[in-house]
């Protein structure tokens, strides 16, 4: 059977419009432009895009001909990837925000937004994602680190006043909690590590774990480091019995991993979340 190429969507290059400190690691930045025209909106909450982020130094200006890039630069000297949620998108007034969780120099993209300022440029594709909060289930589940943080913030504004349920997030500590604005049913929970993550301070698995398991139906938001996110893999899906399809978890990033290293290993054994999806 011949497979069916995707059509190709075009890039989108927008300017920073503004820029906000939400938290002690966390900066949100508004984007707009003649370049919105391109944008081609999907009505999920857990809306991401690929961000291409080339070499300053290159003076490459965006849309990037990725094609004619790949024959002339040196494998290290491409435009790497970066993917990131929409917290916001305003049709109408042509912009849209982005969260990015920021640790001084660590990273990319991160030290990037951090030192972003007004018109300079972004480049990405128009956004994939699947997840929505939806009104046939009984409760709500979301679960995430600081990088699923954005995604999460998303999640609420589309959910209905009359939704109830849990929102777990693990976060360094008080100065990286942000305000969300959740119905009155939905009790958020905030995780304090007392530092940066690693597999000895996270504290997300237990305290999921050890919570009342709600009656009824339940949809699942989790995202975050991968080892955790399989632990709890085990606990939703295997221990708990929840149905994938009513499952949005993945991992984000992988402790001690750089972050072309993690994207390279997620079709490896060690890079699945669910090990039987490496030959679905």
């Amino acid at each position: 059977m011949q497979r069916v190429a995707r059509p190709v969507r075009p890039q989108v290059v927008l300017e920073v419009l503004a820029t906000e400190t939400l938290s002690e690691h966390m900066i949100r930045l508004t984007f707009g432009g003649p370049g919105f025209v391109n944008y081609q909106d999907k009505l999920v909450s857990d809306r991401y895009v690929k961000i291409l982020f080339a070499k300053p130094e290159l003076g490459l200006t965006p849309p990037y001909d990725l094609d004619a890039l790949r024959e002339e630069l040196a494998p290290e000297d491409f435009p790497v990837r970066r993917t990131y949620t929409l917290h916001h998108v305003d049709l109408d007034a042509g912009t849209l925000q982005i969260d990015f969780v920021t640790h001084g120099d660590e990273g990319l993209a991160g030290p990037w937004a951090q030192n972003a300022k007004v018109g300079d440029q972004i480049c990405f594709s128009s956004p994939g994602g699947l997840y929505a909060p939806s009104t046939e289930f009984d409760r709500h589940l979301l679960i995430g680190d600081e990088t699923a943080l954005p995604a999460i913030s998303a999640a609420v504004l589309d959910m209905t006043g009359d939704m109830i349920g849990d929102i777990y997030l693990e976060v360094g500590g008080p100065g990286d909690e942000v305000e969300l604005e959740v119905p009155a049913g939905v009790n958020v929970h905030w995780l304090h590590r007392g530092g940066p993550f690693t597999p000895e301070n996270t504290r997300l698995e237990s305290v999921v774990r050890a919570a009342i398991w709600p009656e009824g139906t339940v949809q699942i938001f989790a995202h975050g480091e991968r080892e955790t996110m399989k632990s709890l893999r085990a606990y939703l899906h295997g221990e708990r019995k929840v149905d994938r399809k009513a499952m949005s978890l993945s991992a984000y990033w992988a402790y001690g991993r750089a972050e072309d290293e993690f994207q390279a290993e997620k079709r490896s054994p060690i890079g699945q979340i669910f090990p039987e999806s490496a030959n679905a």
